[in-house]
């Protein structure tokens, strides 16, 4: 590959004309205004190769500018509001690494398929004991994008035409549910229950199809699930909950809240961080919605010769069905990573994962007692909570998690940047691989840097910085 054949960088496949055609496909003129609104400070100006390297060389120098990066895992990581780090089983990739799930495509024979098979219904039949429900499907894309079909799925049921999501639920299932939504021309309204009208803040009438619900919130703690649900049953719209797989563990069945659809992401059970992926989303609803819950569901039967037999039951997909009655056109099975989540649940089992849910929220408890008690720390929402929690700092959130950051601790979220109204919040999640010298570790850290000394040489920045400007 030469420079002659129209190539401006010979590691790409696309010539000067192909980028050229894509940019002026999107109403764009140079590869700039595709990343202009990336921030400066987060871009790479460029790798800045020597010319006429070796491929050893090259591989070299690359690691060399790799090893510059430092990993989640080289800190003690208190990040969370969707994405956790927990222990992975080494169990777990051995199972997930053998070639015939690593290397398998959707079982659509079933009698070369019955292992798939069998692990996407022993998956069904796991995400049902965890959320109390009738039906699960063979699993989803991620969290997110099951939360959106669950919308869609709800207007399918009751023929209604807008879904309210409550503000607590997570910033990335809004949005991609509002993406799909206005994609498909459904009302899409957001409601917060933390204002003064409370739960009357939500607007339910003869159009609403769905409520959407996360249990615990995005913020770690509880909605009123039983005035909410009385509410949807009233105006004879659904409820769809969010969930955490973890929590369920300890925490009532959503079945049990009169949930009518139950969704949400298996990252915290055996898929590790992964820079935000890949993950499965999971779907689980009562019997009477079975027909129009997206993607597949495999079941269990017996052969001519009356053994177990599994097949995929339900395929009310595009690839399927004539296109107008499929119930989703994008829904992609993550077999792979829900087997890492079967494995892990299959592992621990019922008491197990009690225990572990129980270790998170009691650790959790313990550094939020102990972070409160500092000077400029506070209680941002007085609410129960499972393993993640809120507070409010009285110094620039930002700078906090920079200088936590120095100290090896990343010390949370800036939820500021989701909820301009809590400035000065900070989402702090605990999970097992949090010991006791972690979160006594972060106390001490956090008390240093909201000391006297750190608000001084804050002060002191931000006059150099007015200086400098002027």
């Amino acid at each position: 590959m030469s420079h002659d054949e129209g190539h401006q960088i010979p590691y790409l496949p696309h010539t000067k004309q192909d980028r050229e055609a894509m940019l002026a496909k999107m109403g764009l003129k140079t590869f700039e205004d595709l990343v202009g609104h990336i921030p400066a400070d987060l871009r790479i100006k460029a790798l800045k190769l020597q010319k006429g390297l070796s491929e050893l060389e090259l591989t070299q120098h690359v690691k060399e500018l790799a090893a510059k990066n430092v990993p989640a895992s080289s800190m003690a990581s208190f990040l969370g509001g969707g994405s956790y780090r927990r222990f992975v089983p080494a169990v777990v990739p051995q199972v997930i690494s053998r070639s015939e799930f690593a290397t398998a495509y959707t079982p659509y024979q079933p009698e070369v398929s019955q292992g798939s098979l069998q692990v996407i219904y022993e998956f069904q039949t796991a995400v049902c004991l965890l959320t109390g429900m009738d039906v699960a499907n063979a699993s989803m894309y991620d969290g997110p994008t099951a939360c959106a079909e669950a919308g869609l799925m709800a207007c399918r049921i009751t023929s209604r035409n807008k879904i309210i999501t409550l503000k607590s639920v997570n910033p990335e299932y809004r949005m991609v549910a509002h993406a799909y939504a206005k994609a498909c021309a459904v009302e899409f309204e957001t409601a917060d229950t933390q204002s003064p009208s409370g739960i009357g803040a939500l607007k339910i009438d003869k159009s609403t199809a769905a409520i959407i619900v996360q249990y615990p919130n995005f913020f770690g703690c509880f909605e009123d699930m039983a005035q909410i649900s009385s509410k949807a049953k009233e105006a004879g719209a659904l409820l769809i909950v969010v969930t955490e797989p973890i929590s369920l563990a300890v925490l009532t069945p959503p079945a049990d809240l009169g949930a009518d659809i139950v969704i949400g992401d298996a990252q915290p059970c055996g898929n590790s961080l992964s820079f935000g992926g890949p993950s499965a989303g999971y779907m689980a609803t009562k019997k009477e919605f079975v027909r129009q819950i997206p993607g597949r569901l495999a079941g269990m039967t017996v052969d001519k010769n009356g053994k177990p037999a599994f097949t995929l039951t339900l395929q009310t997909r595009e690839q399927h069905i004539r296109r107008a009655k499929a119930t989703s056109n994008i829904c992609t099975n993550q077999a792979l990573n829900a087997l890492a989540m079967l494995v892990y649940l299959s592992l621990l089992g019922k008491e197990g994962l009690a225990q572990l849910a129980t270790i998170s929220a009691q650790r959790a408890h313990y550094l939020h007692d102990r972070l409160i008690s500092i000077a400029g720390v506070e209680d941002a929402i007085k609410k129960p909570f499972f393993n993640e929690f809120l507070i409010r700092l009285n110094a620039p959130v930002d700078a906090v998690l920079q200088a936590m950051q120095q100290r090896k601790i990343l010390a949370g979220i800036n939820v500021e940047k989701m909820y301009p109204e809590l400035q000065g919040c900070l989402l702090v999640a605990v999970t097992e691989m949090n010991d006791k010298a972690d979160l006594d570790n972060y106390f001490e850290a956090l008390k240093e840097v909201l000391s006297e000394n750190f608000h001084e040489n804050l002060r002191k920045k931000e006059r150099s910085g007015m200086v400098a400007a002027g």
